[in-house]
């Protein structure tokens, strides 16, 4: 799940989240409607039919855009990838897959599906907007709506940039030409980044022209697939320098544990500031009782430091994100960037073996790039 999002539904087995995006972007769909498009397309309408219907539209729009996801998601599982998530944020949608597709045809038929799914439901729409024209004009108009944004997204989403579904499309059909994933990526990413270019500067031109909101938003959609696409190559490099590793491999053995009745100025001067270390597992008894970190201590004002122990502010061990020594080390890097964490204790039976850090892993990187592994 992304960070700053809240779960709101269960469908199939899939948790259904909200980012903290996804609510300005709501708000702000329902006010163009509402108080925009509706009034001056239908003037006899009174304020509180706009705003109902703008409301409503809204709501089945996301709801279009969360049908979308779950045509990739449901088809990812049928073809044997585990989907953790769904999380709706500024831009529409995302499916959390727990892997990348084992072959073209399944990424292939994956990524073309939710576009297919828009189209569908715009041509639904399209036929309540028929049969409603003439007997209802706030459900024609709704209908007419969603039946236009429904196809405008299928076909967006076809354009030929990674990561939009087309990309994904091209992605497919490039590394069932060539057998390489990577290769095939490489170029799907430059193609999304040279669209992302065209978006960019089809913004400044609207902005140069007048239509500064419209350039605005045009050129930060392009912003956002340029970095989405050359993070998307980047995210399967490092993927594949990690293929094959655990976690033991690169965890740090040292851990200076400290004991719960330390204070944190103590701790700060003694331990902190002498090794350069961010965290202490806390150990009483030979056994963890938690874990203190940086971050524990900056919550606490310094003037209190003296007067506060580890054990106060520690992350208790049942609360702990924790990882065993032998998962796979892109797993686990995965979920330190999901959690927000820098680091994790490596436990097994309940016994810690050391810390995996984020600069554990970077290293690691570093140095297969400069041997050439």
């Amino acid at each position: 799940m992304l960070k700053n999002s809240l779960r709101i539904a269960s469908i199939g087995g899939i948790s259904i989240n909200i980012h903290v995006s996804w609510v300005l972007i709501f708000i702000l769909v329902t006010w163009t409607l509402a108080a925009g498009y509706f009034p001056q397309t239908y003037p006899n309408w009174s304020l509180p039919l706009s705003w109902t219907v703008g409301v409503i539209t809204s709501i089945l729009f996301f709801v279009s855009v969360l049908l979308h996801e779950l045509a990739h998601s449901f088809v990812a599982r049928a073809r044997g990838l585990p989907v953790h998530d769904i999380t709706l944020f500024i831009f529409g949608g995302v499916s959390q897959l727990e892997d990348e597709p084992e072959t073209a045809g399944t990424e292939f038929v994956m990524a073309l599906v939710g576009p297919l799914t828009s189209i569908i439901l715009g041509v639904c729409f399209g036929g309540v907007w028929l049969a409603a024209s003439g007997v209802n004009e706030p459900l024609a108009a709704l209908g007419f709506y969603l039946a236009g944004i429904n196809v405008w997204l299928g076909i967006f989403n076809l354009i030929p940039g990674f990561p939009l579904d087309g990309g994904r499309v091209l992605r497919s059909i490039l590394w069932q030409a060539t057998g390489n994933l990577q290769r095939a990526t490489r170029w799907a990413s430059l193609v999304g980044q040279a669209v992302a270019y065209l978006f960019i500067l089809a913004g400044i031109w609207r902005i140069f022209n007048g239509d500064w909101v419209t350039g605005l938003w045009i050129a930060f959609i392009g912003w956002f697939l340029d970095n989405a696409a050359s993070n998307s190559y980047r995210q399967l490099t490092v993927r594949n320098l990690l293929a094959g590793h655990t976690v033991r491999e690169v965890m740090s053995l040292d851990c200076p544990a400290v004991s719960s009745d330390v204070t944190l100025d103590r701790l700060v001067s003694e331990h902190m500031l002498r090794s350069g270390t961010r965290c202490f597992p806390v150990i009483e008894g030979g056994l963890v009782r938690g874990l203190l970190t940086l971050h524990n201590i900056k919550g606490v004002s310094q003037d209190r430091w003296p007067m506060t122990t580890v054990g106060q502010v520690m992350t208790p061990v049942d609360g702990l994100k924790r990882v065993s020594p032998d998962e796979e080390l892109w797993t686990a890097m995965r979920n330190m960037t999901e959690e927000g964490v820098n680091q994790l204790p490596v436990m097994d039976d309940g016994q810690l073996l050391g810390m995996l850090r984020r600069d554990n892993i970077v290293s690691f990187i570093r140095l297969k790039g400069e041997l050439g592994v």
